[in-house]
């Protein structure tokens, strides 16, 4: 249906925030036209008509031809209806074949020249291939989170020049939409641009989360106003991220003659949170009565990963295109994907610790791969597999450090696995430096017994010689302590927990048996002992984790009442635990938040990870 002269003169009241009087004189318009339009009683003049289209970011066409619909409606004449209906049916047509790509990237922060190259020649050949959209995600320019990066002096400068150079390399024909901070008047908004004809323009996110990993509130300004533009015939709003999670601003941008929302994301991955996106999204689509495209990053930074995952949804709610999770690819929404969106558990979280492992070093460029102590237990024979699938087996160093309590099944295990693996392998008896030891601190230690003092003297050797050869080889450390473990503090500081990135941080050690059987399921790496066997530490003499422990699935249930719910004692009792288990459990959570704080980063998978997330004071005398 052809829009009116008095729709697009609403629409530009509320583009600019003029009145009618403010509008007749910032772009003379005559008063007396103007409240003609406004009445309905006269269409727009092809002057008007151009002007109006250029402040909307419309196709100067499309208003042409509806104002011309209305002049022959107006003067009842059925020739001219006719003929400019007839036109108007063409530039319609013409929209259907609309090709749309989106850009699912993996950027790096703070690499803005390569990330605006990037850019650049994704758009370039789009344009080869037709393409008349191209859309990145959210701070596609300079990565997320920028966090205290965009308070370095010089930062936004580099930033400003990077959008003036793609606009500069892009054809006037093509247009773009990706992510960038904007300077305004002194402050910073979370923007998305729209680049076309060679002109810039931009869309403020009104909504900043400022929750879990989220302080946008930090460093960015709101937005308050919707961005709807013209791009091949169709009606197009925009909007950034938590904005779709809010009624208000895709309502306002269809409110504002949107035909279809574009909502650029940087969306970091936990377990169930595609399916979250998918049931808002589906809302607001339903709400409105409005086709969406979600456009997601993809990635690892730091503690966060993004999973992709971009799709595209019609106005009845139903997915018309799902892309790959955990894969940097650029696709039109034309061109059906293949996705299964019904996978177990288990790959996603794998391949998510597989991308986060892999880009968090390969994007360090410091490191050129990564050493394993390999104990012949679960959680570093995981390890191992993860990061040669990240790295690959030439770039991965495993380590066997065995002393007197370590069983031959661990030495023979450890071994098998690195062989069928193909990384290589080395073996350092620490017998020697434990005596050593032992013997300098015999006169200080006079009188006392023995106790975990000695077994985490044989952690902290091992994590000495690990660090050393890292040193020496340029390889990362990997961590190989389990969320469980962290939670109850059950690794020795300067010990195990010596290491530069955890892959299994934020993994339940039952999911990490879980994990393991997966990952075999893929090709046979992880001997069956080391799944089966009861965990040790081999610290001491016949040792095993239950001795300090209760057992592991017990273990997690209440951990996950008490660190992802936040349920309090009483209530975690309430659900039929042992009264002193859970006491004990969750004291030796809260004592031992000095340790966690001082542990290496990991990927966040969950709803309240260790680290960047979950932020607990390491003094308190707050019982739960």
């Amino acid at each position: 249906m052809a829009t009116k002269t008095k729709e697009y003169l609403a629409e530009v009241r509320k583009k600019t925030g003029l009145s009618d009087y403010k509008i007749s004189q910032e772009y003379d318009i005559n008063q007396s036209n103007l409240s003609k339009y406004k009445s309905g009683k006269s269409a727009l003049s092809e002057t008007h008509a151009w002007l109006f289209a250029s402040i909307l970011g419309l196709s100067p066409a499309e208003v042409v031809v509806n104002t011309k619909i209305e002049q022959a409606k107006i003067n009842k004449n059925k020739v001219k209806l006719k003929f400019w209906q007839e036109q108007f049916e063409n530039i319609s047509n013409d929209s259907e074949s609309l090709k749309i790509n989106i850009a699912q990237i993996n950027p790096i922060v703070g690499d803005i020249n390569n990330n605006a190259k990037q850019i650049i020649d994704l758009s370039l050949k789009a344009f080869d291939s037709s393409v008349n959209l191209l859309l990145f995600p959210e701070l596609a320019l300079i990565g997320y989170p920028p966090e205290d990066l965009l308070l370095r002096e010089g930062f936004i400068d580099q930033v400003e020049h990077a959008i003036e150079h793609i606009r500069t390399q892009l054809p006037e024909s093509m247009s773009i939409v990706f992510g960038a901070p904007t300077r305004s008047a002194g402050f910073l908004y979370n923007s998305a641009y729209l680049i076309q004809y060679g002109k810039i323009h931009t869309y403020h996110k009104q909504y900043l989360p400022n929750y879990g990993v989220f302080d946008e509130k930090r460093y960015f300004k709101q937005g308050n106003k919707p961005f709807v533009f013209e791009c091949g015939g169709r009606r197009i709003g925009l909007v950034v991220c938590e904005d779709a999670w809010n009624a208000e601003p895709v309502s306002m941008a269809v409110d504002f003659g949107a035909q279809t929302i574009i909502s650029l994301n940087a969306s970091p991955f936990q377990v169930g949170k595609h399916e979250e996106r998918l049931k808002v999204i589906k809302k607001r689509v339903l709400e409105n009565k409005v086709d969406f495209i979600y456009v997601n990053m993809v990635g690892g930074q730091d503690e966060l990963v993004f999973d992709g995952g971009s799709f595209a949804m019609n106005a009845d709610g139903e997915v018309t295109q799902q892309f790959p999770f955990f894969q940097a690819i650029t696709q039109n929404l034309n061109t059906l994907i293949e996705v299964n969106t019904n996978e177990p558990v288990e790959k996603t979280l794998y391949d998510a610790l597989v991308l986060s492992t892999k880009d968090y070093i390969n994007k360090n460029s410091v490191f050129n791969g990564a050493i394993i102590g390999l104990s012949g237990g679960i959680d570093s024979a995981l390890t191992l597999a993860i990061a040669v699938d990240a790295l690959g087996s030439n770039n991965v160093q495993a380590v066997m450090m065995p002393y007197n309590y370590t069983s031959s099944m661990s030495l023979e295990d450890a071994k098998a696995q690195a062989s069928s693996m193909s990384v290589d392998y080395q073996e350092i008896n620490i017998h020697p430096m434990v005596g050593s030891f032992n013997m300098q601190l015999s006169s200080l230690f006079v009188g006392t017994e023995i106790d975990a003092t000695e077994e985490n003297l044989q952690a902290r050797i091992r994590g000495t010689l690990l660090m050393a050869i890292s040193n020496k080889s340029g390889k990362i450390v990997l961590t190989t302590s389990n969320k469980s473990e962290m939670a109850v503090g059950y690794a020795t500081l300067y010990g195990d927990m010596s290491g530069g990135f955890a892959p299994l941080k934020d993994i339940a050690k039952t999911m990490v048996y879980r994990l393991a059987k997966y990952r075999n399921t893929l090709n046979y790496v992880i001997p069956g002992r080391v799944i089966d066997r009861e965990p040790s530490a081999e610290l001491a003499p016949s040792q095993i984790d239950s001795d300090s422990l209760p057992p592991y699935n017990e273990l997690d249930a209440i951990l996950m009442l008490f660190i992802e719910q936040n349920q309090s004692v009483s209530h975690i009792i309430r659900q039929g635990y042992n009264p002193d288990t859970v006491k004990s459990i969750s004291q030796m959570v809260l004592n031992n938040e000095y340790k966690r704080r001082q542990s290496a980063p990991g990927p966040k998978v969950s709803p309240n990870a260790f680290g960047k997330e979950r932020r607990y004071p390491m003094t308190s005398k707050f019982q739960p």
